[in-house]
Formats: structure tokens, C-alpha cells, sequence
């Protein structure tokens, strides 16, 4: 995978590829981001590039390093990821030890570093002393949650590069472009932040099977309440009982989509295979009256958080849709 194969984050993907093509390489970088912004593939994505024979703005994919690289035969790329809850001074240490062997092939040295706010004092002081006398062909890239998180002295000597939350739009097209079926991936996207999320959710049991009883009720909630309730009690009967936020989640989805349809933006509809359905029944209620029904389902969620019973969460939350 390249860096311009990557779904989303142009800012970076700028930021990167300037440093490659112009040969002005920062010694460390600082990913910070939400989880599932796809930093660690973009930090590969990189190293791969820094890598590869070609020397342009990218990875070219065919040279020897880059194929080393895929192969996961690059004795120069070094992983660091936390012991436990925290990375500690002995994997700085090691970490030191390892870079300091002179491969006379090596052009440069990676190494990455994940969740590298969870270092100890004892080991960012030890990585710091490492920053502040940086070996030429050594590139560091730290992956955070939170940049604010680090020591100040250790954000001063790294390069930002700043992730944000992937668009929906931007993970529907790359779950599509991999294959993934479009009707689940609609919902994915609006459920799961980023796209490991996204296709571990699609590929969860049940996950279609969900959607589909969630369409069922969703259209008993508005005006068949008996119906709606029968269908809530064989629910509650099988396995999809078990992840009631998910089926909440997936209602809220489909009132929202009401309120995108009174909008005119169908093409932002989850549900978009019950477009005919929806639009005779949008204009049943007012916008207001569709955002009613997604606060009564936020508030469910709630009370199930709370210990309430969930079965007897859902049938108040079908009560108070039912009276609008």
C-alpha cells in the first residue's frame, strides 16, 4: 500500500510527500489523531516510501526495498508498541542498542512507534536525550491519540502531521473499492470511526441480520405498535438481544433518515433500499418530530447503560415514538 492509496487524510498525505519529493525529511515525526484515523497505516505507507529505491514523493512498489518491505523482510524498520499499559525505558534502551548496529546497506533507519503517550517519564526522558542528538539517516514516526499528551520538550523536536476522523463518504468509497457490500457499508460508516472499525462490523454475525429487523420496526414503531412489540419479544428471543446499543444505533439511523429525506438528501440515506418507503412516509411527521424519536432512542441507550433491563428500555422507547 502506497501513500496515495490511502483513503483520506490529504493534509498529511501533503505534509509527507513534500518531505519525499523536496528531500527535506524531518529526523522525527508526531502523528496525533483519533483512533481509526489510519495512522499507523499512513506511518508504513511512509517508511515504505523512505525505503524505496526510487526516491520520488511515493513508494514505487516494484524495487527491491519496497518489495523487501511487503514481505515484511526490511531489517531496518523497528516497531515499538507499549509493554503492558506503558512503553517502557528498557524498550527505549533496546530500541537505542538495535539502532546503533551500522548496516552499511542501509540508506536510513525507521523506527515506529505506537502509542507513544503511554512512555513512562523515565523512558521520554531516555527518548528525548535520543531526539535532541538525532543520527542522520534515522527517522522516527510517534503515532498518538492526543500530541498534548507527550512532553512538550519531545513535541518541539518532532514534525506534526495531524490526522482527523475520516469522512463517511471518503471509508463508504474505500469499503467499496475493497469489495464490501454497500448496503451494510452505508450503515458502517455512520456507526464505526475508521475503517478497521467499519469491516469488523460488517463482517460481524449478524450485523445484516440487525439491519434488517431494525427496518422491520423502525416502520411498526410509527403506527402498528403491536406489531411493533410482538416483533421486539421475538427479538429479544435470539442472539441480536445481546447488542441492544447496536440495534438503538441503527434506529436512531433510520429516523435520521427521515429528516435527510424532508432535506432532500437522499443520497445521504442509510437505508437507501427503502427509499420508496420512506419517501410516502417522511412527511408523517415534522423534522422535529423525527429528531423526538432519535432523542427517545439516545435516552433508552442511556437507561440500558444504567442497568435498566433492555427489553423493558426498548418497549418504553416504542411507547414514546408510537405517542410522537
Amino acid at each position: 500500500m502506497s501513500i496515495a492509496q490511502l483513503a483520506g487524510q490529504p493534509r498529511a498525505k501533503r505534509i509527507l510527500q513534500h518531505a519525499l519529493s523536496s528531500g527535506k525529511v524531518s529526523h522525527a515525526y508526531l502523528f496525533s489523531g483519533p483512533p481509526g484515523s489510519g495512522r499507523l497505516k499512513m506511518a508504513m505507507a511512509f517508511a515504505k516510501a523512505l525505503f524505496c529505491e526510487q526516491g520520488g514523493d511515493d513508494a514505487c512498489g516494484h524495487c527491491l526495498e519496497c518489495r523487501k518491505f511487503e514481505h515484511g523482510n526490511q531489517p531496518d524498520l523497528h516497531l515499538v508498541e507499549p509493554d503492558g499499559s506503558s512503553i517502557k525505558i528498557d524498550q527505549i534502551r533496546e530500541l537505542q542498542r538495535e539502532l546503533a548496529y551500522r548496516n552499511i546497506h542501509a540508506a536510513r533507519k525507521v523506527y515506529i512507534m505506537q502509542r507513544a503517550e503511554t512512555m513512562t517519564l523515565q523512558a521520554a526522558n531516555s527518548l528525548l536525550k535520543f531526539l535532541e542528538e538525532p543520527q542522520s539517516p534515522l527517522v522516527a514516526i510517534l503515532l498518538t491519540d492526543n500530541g498534548q499528551a507527550m512532553l512538550p520538550t519531545i513535541r518541539s523536536r518532532t514534525q506534526l502531521v495531524p490526522f482527523v476522523p475520516l469522512a463517511p463518504q471518503a471509508m463508504l468509497q474505500a469499503l467499496a473499492d475493497e469489495g464490501h457490500p454497500q448496503l451494510p457499508a452505508r450503515a458502517a460508516v455512520q456507526l464505526a470511526s475508521g475503517l478497521d472499525a467499519c469491516r469488523a462490523l460488517i463482517q460481524q454475525n449478524g450485523f445484516a441480520e440487525m439491519r434488517n429487523v431494525v427496518i422491520q420496526l423502525g416502520k411498526d414503531s410509527l403506527n402498528r405498535f403491536t406489531a411493533a412489540m410482538l416483533s421486539l419479544q421475538q427479538i429479544m428471543k435470539t442472539e441480536l438481544a445481546e447488542q441492544p446499543q447496536l440495534l438503538l444505533s441503527l434506529l436512531a439511523l433510520w429516523y435520521k433518515d427521515m429528516i435527510h429525506f424532508q432535506a432532500g438528501r437522499q443520497e445521504s440515506l442509510v437505508f437507501i433500499d427503502q427509499l420508496d418507503w420512506i419517501g410516502k412516509h417522511a412527511y408523517a411527521r415534522p423534522a422535529e418530530g423525527w429528531v423526538a424519536c432519535m432523542e427517545h432512542t439516545l435516552e433508552a441507550g442511556k437507561r440500558i447503560r444504567a442497568h435498566v433491563s433492555p427489553q423493558l428500555a426498548l418497549e418504553q422507547l416504542l411507547i414514546r415514538v408510537q405517542e410522537g
